[in-house]
């Protein structure tokens, strides 16, 4: 079954390519993806790699976890659904109401 690895703080040269070529070592890459930022079409320093199984993942976290390119300490750790972005929960908001802070009281003071 394959294994989706988030790989983090890559530097924003780094290409699907260069990702895919980083991981091929450690078994097979199934789809590399750097996440481009939609509006400026440069790279967001993160992406995603699909490796065979998840032995393969598992080795090339063991690898790549800490490892420094291009000056940068990659982080690469298993992929996490992105279930906290729901549209319309975000928590909160607050209640608002009321008119808050001390003192208020509108009366005149003698």
């Amino acid at each position: 079954m394959a294994a989706k690895l988030y790989v983090g703080n890559l530097a924003y040269g780094v290409s699907d390519a260069d990702l895919e070529t980083m991981f091929a070592p450690h078994g097979t890459v199934q789809s590399a993806q750097v996440i481009m930022d939609r509006d400026t079409g440069r790279s967001k320093g993160f992406g995603f790699v699909e490796m065979g199984s998840s032995q393969e993942a598992q080795a090339a976290i063991a690898a790549l976890n800490g490892k420094e390119v291009d000056g940068r300490k990659l982080t690469v750790n298993e992929a996490r659904p992105r279930e906290e972005r729901r549209p319309g929960g975000g928590g909160g908001g607050g209640g608002g109401g009321g008119r808050g802070g001390y003192g208020g009281g509108g009366g005149k003071r003698y």
